[in-house]
C-alpha cells in the first residue's frame, strides 16, 4: 500500500510515517519546507521519501497527487495555532490551508480513487453541557477561527468523497513538536508553583498510539465520522498537569483555577472536549490505551 502523510514535520505526521515503516508500507511524507524539518531522531520517518508540496497550491496538490496515485492520503497538516488564528492578519491564510487545503487534496483523492483520512478537532463543537459528543452529531457551533476553519475542511472532504476517515482528536501530544505536556515539563523547571484550569475536561491523546489506529483504519473501508482520543475517563488540564508531575518526579505544586480566574486568551475554548469513542470498537478498531500509560510512554521517549 502507498500512503501519501501531509504535515509530516508534525506530531502526528512524524508517527504515522513511522507506522506505516514498521507495517512494511510505502510511506510518502510532506510538508511546506524543501526538505524533511521534522525531529532527527533517526526513526525511518528521517530517511523516507518527502514531497515538499503547499496545499494551498490547488495546481501542486492536483499535479503531485495525480502522479503519485497513493491508495491513501492521511492529512495531518493544518494550522493548529488556535490563538493566532484569531489576529485578522492570519484568517485568510487559516482557511486556505485548514479548507481550502483540505478540500484540493480531496478533489485529488476523488480523481485517483484514494481513501483519505482527515484530522479534525473537538473545537467543532461549542464545549456546551457535559454529555460527550458522539461522532455523528452535527450540532457544529465552533467558538473560534481555527474551530470553523476544521469544520470547513470537514465539510469540504464529506461533500467530496465517498472513501473518507474525519477522526476528531483533542488535546495532541507527541514527541515531534510542542504541546501541553512538554509545555508542563518546561514551566516546572522553573517555578515551584502554577496555575493550571481545571473546568475545561477532555481527555489527551498520544500521536503514537492515535498512528496506529489510523493505520488500521486504512487497512479497512470502514469509512465515516470517528472520535479518538486515549481511553482512560475524562479529566481536566489540571489533571493531566498534575499526573504529568508525579509521573515526572517534579515536585511542582499545581494550583487548580477556572478558565475566568486564569484569564482570556485571545481564542475561547470549549468547555466540554469530551468525546464519545464507542464507535471504534463498534467498527472493529482497537481503543487507544489509557491515558496515563500514553503519559508514561511519552516521558520515557521525552526524558530518555
Amino acid at each position: 500500500m502507498k500512503v501519501l502523510v501531509t504535515g509530516v514535520g508534525g506530531q502526528l505526521g512524524h508517527d504515522v510515517m513511522n507506522e506505516l515503516s514498521c507495517r512494511g508500507y510505502e510511506g510518502i511524507g510532506s510538508d511546506l519546507a524543501p526538505a524533511y524539518s521534522g525531529l532527527q531522531d533517526g526513526t525511518p520517518v528521517t530517511s523516507m521519501p518527502y514531497l515538499s508540496l503547499d496545499i494551498t497550491d490547488r495546481e501542486a496538490v492536483m499535479r503531485e497527487i495525480g502522479r503519485l496515485r497513493p491508495d491513501a492520503v492521511v492529512h495531518c497538516a493544518a494550522w493548529t495555532a488556535v490563538d493566532a488564528a484569531e489576529e485578522e492578519a492570519n484568517q485568510d491564510l487559516v482557511r486556505r490551508i485548514n479548507a481550502d487545503g483540505t478540500r484540493y487534496i480531496a478533489q485529488a483523492c476523488s480523481d485517483c480513487g484514494s481513501k483519505m483520512v482527515y484530522l479534525s478537532t473537538d473545537y467543532v463543537f461549542d464545549g456546551t453541557g457535559t454529555e460527550p459528543w458522539k461522532p455523528d452529531c452535527k450540532d457544529y457551533s465552533p467558538l473560534n477561527v481555527y474551530g470553523q476553519s476544521k469544520l470547513e475542511g470537514e465539510f469540504a472532504v464529506s461533500e467530496t468523497l465517498k472513501k473518507y476517515f474525519i477522526v476528531r482528536i483533542a488535546w495532541v501530544f507527541g514527541i515531534n513538536g510542542k504541546n501541553f505536556i512538554r509545555t508542563m515539563l518546561d514551566i516546572g523547571k522553573k517555578y515551584d508553583t502554577i496555575r493550571v484550569v481545571n473546568d475545561q475536561i477532555g481527555t489527551p491523546t498520544y500521536t503514537l498510539d492515535l498512528a496506529r489506529l489510523l493505520v488500521d483504519m486504512i487497512e479497512t473501508e470502514k469509512y465515516g465520522y470517528y472520535h479518538a482520543t486515549n481511553e482512560g475517563g475524562f479529566i481536566s488540564w489540571y489533571d493531566l498537569a498534575c499526573e504529568v508531575f508525579r509521573q515526572a518526579g517534579y515536585p511542582t505544586k499545581v494550583v487548580p483555577v477556572t478558565t475566568q480566574e486564569y484569564g482570556l486568551s485571545k481564542a475561547a475554548r470549549p468547555f466540554n472536549s469530551r468525546l464519545d469513542k464507542s464507535k471504534l470498537a463498534e467498527n472493529g478498531f482497537t481503543p487507544l490505551p489509557d491515558w496515563k500509560d500514553a503519559v508514561r510512554r511519552y516521558l520515557e521517549a521525552c526524558l530518555s
